[in-house]
């Protein structure tokens, strides 16, 4: 396994820097509840808006789980260029009232928003923004979804303006 900290450093870079396509929006809603125990574990990435920092990767997947201070362990990986690329980050809840508002960091003093705004009952998928709508990933228990959810989920995002036509599928070679 290649580690590989620089993904994440570019991710909260790309946030911080990146235009805001959602500049005179009010932001999208978080979901009323997160139970963080439940949604804890592993999430694979079905579509996301692309990233500089996840170029050739496949097989995206994140891992999150509690740290003995509370805040949660964030190990993202990828498959790219013959190799496990990660980058192990850790979140904190910033809005303690519902639980849906994160912040997250791989290195210190660089840190991005994780607005989950969609999640199913059943914590089998998740949608996960920021305030700005400039990034986006769809999240699922297994690599694949079915075609309908997915179709449901982008027509509730194209409803809340989000740019849809930026969402892009992503590969997974192994099938979970």
């Amino acid at each position: 396994m290649h580690s590989n900290l620089v993904p994440g450093a570019i991710l909260l870079l790309s946030l911080s820097c990146a235009s805001d396509p959602g500049a005179g929006m009010a932001p999208p809603d978080v979901v009323p509840q997160v139970d963080l125990s439940r949604y804890l574990g592993t999430w694979y990435e079905i579509a996301s808006f692309p990233q500089r920092f996840q170029r050739g990767c496949a097989d995206t997947k994140a891992v999150y789980s509690l740290r003995a201070d509370g805040t949660i362990e964030v190990l993202n990986s990828c498959f790219r260029n013959g190799k496990t690329d990660v980058a192990k980050g850790k979140a904190w809840v910033a809005d303690k009232v519902t639980n849906a508002k994160l912040k997250v960091s791989f290195f210190w003093p660089f840190r991005g928003d994780y607005w989950i705004i969609e999640l199913g009952k059943d914590y089998e998928y998740a949608v996960v923004a920021g305030p700005g709508r400039k990034y986006l990933w769809i999240l699922a228990r297994s690599s694949t979804m079915d075609k309908g959810l997915y179709d449901a989920i982008v027509g509730r995002l194209k409803e809340q303006r989000f740019d849809i036509t930026k969402l892009r599928l992503t590969e997974h070679r192994i099938r979970s």
